[in-house]
């Protein structure tokens, strides 16, 4: 069951998940792909309900919101009960492995997106892509250029950091929790 809500209404629980983390899952035809983020926020923009998201170039699910431009974001409502969801879909490539089927994550039927929820994560937003934008490196601090995308890196090395990030704003099209 799934009780609707206005996502402003959680913006301060949203907030304070994304430091320790929450999921913004993709789909692409039958493949449903999860990761964990930390950075991100919700606001109003052209007089929409947006949630940004910031995806790094080199990512799997780079490539699957280039390909269906639909997201969800699941959101921890209290304490998370499997600290390996966050931990795994963090580390993890959906390149190599079925996140949602090796952490037996239940997904949940979408209202509006073709991407689903997530039962354990049960704080939803279901979001169309409507812009998204490169970062610009020559507007970014240096010293925050030196500790997110440090020189030495090798982009394509799976923990690298080299590689930058893409903005995508989605707009909220659908919000709820799922419940019992």
């Amino acid at each position: 069951m799934k009780r609707e809500v206005n996502p402003f209404d959680y913006a301060g629980e949203i907030c304070k998940a994304l430091p320790g983390g929450i999921l913004l899952t993709t789909k692409r035809g039958d493949e449903v792909n999860t990761m964990t983020i930390g950075w991100g926020h919700i606001g109003i923009e052209w007089k929409l309900p947006i949630f940004v998201a910031y995806v790094r170039e080199s990512r799997y699910t780079k490539q699957l919101l280039e390909d269906t431009s639909e997201f969800t974001i699941n959101v921890p409502v209290g304490e998370i009960d499997n600290k390996q969801i966050l931990g795994i879909c963090g580390t993890k490539s959906g390149r190599d492995m079925n996140k949602i089927q090796t952490l037996g994550l239940t997904l949940e039927e979408p209202l509006a997106v073709s991407v689903p929820g997530i039962k354990e994560l049960p704080l939803t937003l279901e979001c169309k892509v409507i812009y998204k934008q490169k970062q610009d490196l020559s507007a970014i601090p240096q010293e925050i250029l030196d500790r997110y995308y440090p020189e030495e890196d090798d982009v394509l090395h799976p923990g690298s950091s080299r590689d930058y990030h893409i903005a995508y704003y989605g707009h909220i099209v659908s919000a709820y929790i799922i419940e019992d």
